[in-house]
């Protein structure tokens, strides 16, 4: 990897945050997608457990991370930044109308169909462990995650990808997969769990991984550019 001050591409991420969260924090997600493609980018590092500067939520009206700058281009949320990515390269988003639209159905599905689901059991692990509601309220979800899971598996059946080429819609739902890394979930699907391992078995991935790494525990400004 090599300095990239100037680069166009800028989206804020975390300078610290848990270990559990290590490679699930969403700005990974549009770290991977610029990395398949090689585009320059440069980090702008929050402090996780600080308040947003008030002039944060004009760029991210939840003060979320990622918020993405491009030029006159701002946007947030992480699947329009994958779309706005995807869109300067066929590798990442088709240029075919069929394919296009495909891909776009996939990478909504991951964050409309399957991350809410998986979510669920994230808030109940993490961040609700020992409430009474939390022990309650468990085992249906986690019945309901399974059984998107269950159908997702079945669509993907021994495809390699979601739809033919790997995507962004890939990019999404991977990184959607990941976030129940704690459980046991997604390897009582032989066929996800090995969708998963070959997306992060990816270069791009693993660099993606790496710089996120890398920021955590920085306290100044860092700069990063895909090789």
């Amino acid at each position: 990897m090599t300095p990239a001050q100037k680069a166009m591409v800028e989206f804020t991420a975390f300078r610290d945050t848990p270990v559990f969260a290590h490679g699930l924090v969403r700005d990974i997600r549009v770290r991977w997608a610029c990395e398949e493609i090689g585009l320059p980018y440069r980090t702008r590092l929050l402090d996780s457990n600080s308040a947003r500067p008030e002039d944060y939520y004009r760029e991210q009206p939840f003060g979320q991370i990622p918020a993405y700058r491009e030029g006159t281009v701002q946007l947030f949320e992480s699947g329009a930044i994958l779309l706005h990515i995807g869109g300067k390269d066929e590798r990442l988003l088709p240029c075919d109308d069929s394919a296009r639209g495909r891909t776009i159905c996939w990478l909504f599905a991951a964050l409309n169909s399957v991350e809410p689901a998986l979510a669920n059991l994230v808030t109940i692990d993490f961040f609700a462990a020992g409430e009474e509601w939390a022990r309650l309220g468990r085992p249906a979800m986690e019945a309901y995650a399974r059984t998107r899971l269950s159908q997702l598996s079945r669509w993907l059946d021994r495809q390699e990808w979601l739809e033919g080429d790997f995507t962004v819609a890939d990019i999404m739902m991977i990184s959607v997969l990941r976030i129940v890394r704690h459980t046991e979930l997604v390897s009582e699907f032989p066929n996800l769990r090995e969708y998963c391992a070959r997306g992060e078995a990816r270069p791009a991935f693993q660099r993606a991984l790496a710089e996120q790494i890398r920021d955590f525990g920085t306290p100044r400004r860092a700069s990063r550019a895909p090789s």
